[in-house]
C-alpha cells in the first residue's frame, strides 16, 4: 500500500486517479481541496477523453495529448487507449510513433519513465538504473534502442526513447503486461544524423556514433548490470542498426532471455503469414518459394524465421535454402556479388544459376516464380503494375506482402495490388490498409502487425520465467497467431485484425508457455498454462487500496 499523500500521489502516474478519487480517499490521502467537488468514474473519464481527442487534427497532436494522459493517470490511459484499440494504436505507435521521434526534442516535456544511458558514462549506468526505480524487484520486461535504425527514418539518436516508451505501451494494451514490472532504455551512443548534430534543440550527444570496442564494452556493461539488478529479466531490443542488431542477438540469445523484434519478429510475423498462405493455398509451407525484396535486418529476419519453418515441416537445410531468392539494391544477390552482409551470403543464389545479372524485379519474378513475394526494401512504389501483373502470372494466388513501414515507404497499396492482380492476391500491409471493394468482393487487408506477436510472447516468457527465447517459442508464438483466422470466406485477412490483439496475445502466450514448459526452459512451477497466463494479466482500473 502506498504512503504517497496529496500532491505526490496526484504526481504519480501509477496510483492518480485524478478526478476519480472517492470522498473518503480525498479525506485518506489528504486531498481535500487539490481537486474539483465532483467525482468522476473511470468509464465518465474515458468519455470525456476520447471526445477530447477528437479536436486535434493530426495524429501526432493525439498522440501528444494521448501521452500526456500517460504521463498523468497510466490507468486511465490504458484504459481509453484499450477501448478504441484499432483508432489509437496507430496513434500510439507505428506510424505515428515515427513523427513523434523526428519532432522529440522540440516537443520534449518529461522523461516518460525513461532511463537515459550515455555511452560516453558507462560508470553511470548501474546509479541511473537504480534511481529511476523504487521497486527494483518489479522489472520483468526492459525495452532498449540505441535509436540508429527507428522503423525505415534512420538515425535518430536519443530521440529514439520514444521507440521504447511507445513498444512498451503495447506490451500492456495488447496483452495486460503491468505497466510497473517494465522499463524502457536509451542509450545514447551518439548520431551520424547530421541534421541532429547541427539541431540547437537536440537533447542527445552532439558527437558521431560510438562504435567497435567501447560501444559493445557498453553494451555488455548493461547487460550484465541489467540481470544483476533483475535475474528474470527479458531483454528487449528495438532498432538498433543492422549490424549491431545482429551481433548482439547472437553473443547473447543462447545465454540469457533475450529477443530481438525487428530481426525475429517480423520474421514470426511473417512465418505466421506463410502458414495462413499454405491453408488459402492448400500447398504445404515447405513447398513455397520465396522472394524477399530488401534484404537488411528485417529481410533477413524474415528469411531466417520461413528457413526455420520449412526446416521444421521437413526440409534439410539445404532443401530449405534453395527455396529462397533476395533482392536487394543490386538486384538478385549472388554469390560472386561483393560486400554482402553475413546474413546475405547465407541465402545468395549460386554463381551462374542465370545467364546474366538479374536487377529488374518484374524480370526476376519471371525467371524465378516465387509463390510469395514480401517487401521489406522501405521503398514506395518498388512493387509497380508490372511486378504484380507477373507475380499474377505465374500464381493462382500470388502472396504479396509489402511490409515496410511507415506507409509513405510501402511498397505498393493493398488497392493496386488486389486491382492489379485482378483480386486473386493474397495481401498483407505493413501498415493498417482500409478495405478494398472490387467487383462486388470486400477484401480485408491483413497487417504484418508485430503487435500480434510480440506482446504475447513476453507475456509469455514473464510467466514462464524463460531462461532463454528459443525458435521454438517463437515459432509456438507464429501458430498461436495463424490459428484465429477463418480463411475460407471471399476477401479474408491473411492475418488477424488489430480488434483481436488481446485475444491474439492470449494465445501466443499461452503457446509458449507450453512450449517454454516442453522445452525445461521455465523457471517455476506450472501446471495449466493458459490459467497461468490469465492470472499475469494486468487490467486497467482504479485499486481501492492504492
Amino acid at each position: 500500500m502506498s504512503t504517497l499523500k496529496g500532491q505526490d500521489l496526484l504526481r504519480n502516474p501509477f496510483l492518480n486517479k485524478g478526478t476519480a478519487f472517492t470522498k473518503a480517499e480525498r479525506e485518506k490521502y489528504d486531498l481535500t481541496g487539490f481537486l474539483p467537488d465532483t467525482v468522476r468514474t473511470i468509464d465518465e473519464q474515458e468519455k470525456l477523453s476520447y471526445d477530447r481527442s477528437k479536436d486535434f487534427d493530426s495524429n501526432l497532436e493525439k498522440h501528444l495529448y494521448l501521452m500526456n494522459i500517460y504521463d498523468t493517470n497510466r490507468t486511465l490511459f490504458y484504459y481509453l487507449v484499450g477501448k478504441h484499440i484499432t483508432e489509437f494504436l496507430p496513434v500510439i505507435y507505428t506510424p505515428t510513433i515515427g513523427d513523434a521521434v523526428i519532432n522529440y526534442s522540440r516537443n520534449y516535456d518529461t522523461p516518460k519513465d525513461a532511463v537515459f544511458l550515455s555511452v560516453d558514462h558507462p560508470e553511470n549506468i548501474k546509479k541511473s538504473i537504480e534511481l529511476s526505480l523504487k521497486d527494483l524487484d518489479e522489472i520483468k520486461l526492459i525495452v532498449v534502442t540505441d535509436g540508429e535504425g527507428v522503423l525505415g527514418i534512420g538515425d535518430w539518436g536519443v530521440q529514439g526513447v520514444d521507440i521504447s516508451v511507445g513498444k512498451l505501451a503495447v506490451y500492456t494494451v495488447a496483452a495486460g503486461v503491468n505497466p510497473k514490472n517494465v522499463l524502457p532504455v536509451v542509450i545514447d551512443a551518439g548520431t551520424n544524423n547530421e541534421a541532429l548534430l547541427n539541431d540547437p534543440s537536440y537533447l542527445g550527444n552532439r558527437h558521431k556514433r560510438v562504435t567497435g570496442k567501447k560501444y559493445y564494452d557498453f553494451i555488455d556493461r548493461f547487460v550484465e548490470i541489467s540481470l544483476e539488478l533483475f535475474p528474470e529479466v527479458l531483454l528487449h531490443w528495438e532498432d538498433f542498426g543492422r549490424g549491431n542488431a545482429r551481433t548482439i542477438l547472437e553473443k547473447y540469445r543462447d545465454k540469457i532471455c533475450t529477443f530481438n523484434d525487428d530481426i525475429q519478429g517480423t520474421g514470426v510475423m511473417m512465418n505466421s503469414a506463410i502458414n495462413a498462405v499454405a491453408r488459402a493455398t492448400n500447398t504445404p509451407v515447405k513447398n513455397h518459394r520465396v522472394m524477399v525484396f530488401g534484404a537488411g535486418t528485417a529481410g533477413i529476419g524474415v528469411t531466417d524465421q520461413i528457413f526455420l519453418e520449412k526446416v521444421r515441416n521437413g526440409l534439410s537445410q539445404e532443401e530449405a535454402k534453395k527455396q529462397f531468392y533476395l533482392v536487394d539494391r543490386q538486384g538478385l544477390l549472388t554469390e560472386d556479388i561483393d560486400d554482402l552482409t553475413e546474413g546475405q551470403k547465407k541465402y545468395a543464389r549460386p554463381k551462374g544459376e542465370f545467364k546474366k545479372p538479374l536487377k529488374d524485379l518484374a524480370e526476376i519474378i519471371r525467371k524465378v516464380k516465387p509463390s510469395v513475394l514480401i517487401g521489406t526494401s522501405g521503398v514506395h512504389g518498388a512493387f509497380t503494375e508490372e511486378v504484380i501483373k507477373s507475380m499474377a502470372e505465374v500464381n493462382e494466388r500470388p502472396a504479396i506482402m509489402p511490409i515496410s513501414n511507415p506507409t509513405k515507404l510501402c511498397e505498393a497499396t493493398a488497392q493496386d495490388m488486389i486491382k492489379w492482380s485482378d483480386g486473386r492476391a493474397l495481401v498483407v500491409t505493413g501498415s493498417p490498409s482500409d478495405p478494398v471493394n472490387y467487383k462486388g468482393v470486400t477484401y480485408t487487408i491483413g497487417q504484418a502487425n508485430n503487435a500480434l506477436l510480440y506482446p504475447g510472447l513476453g507475456l509469455g516468457i514473464i510467466v514462464a520465467k524463460s531462461r532463454i527465447v528459443t525458435d521454438g517459442m517463437l515459432s509456438a508464438a507464429a501458430h498461436g497467431i495463424a490459428s484465429l483466422q477463418d480463411l475460407s470466406k471471399p476477401g479474408a485477412p491473411i492475418l488477424p485484425p488489430v480488434a483481436k490483439l488481446r485475444e491474439a496475445s492470449k494465445l501466443v502466450a499461452t503457446a509458449v508457455v507450453e512450449e517454454a514448459i516442453k522445452e525445461g526452459l521455465n523457471r517455476v512451477p506450472i501446471s495449466d498454462a493458459r490459467k497461468a497466463v490469465e492470472n499475469e494479466i494486468w487490467e486497467p482500473c482504479y485499486r481501492d487500496n492504492i
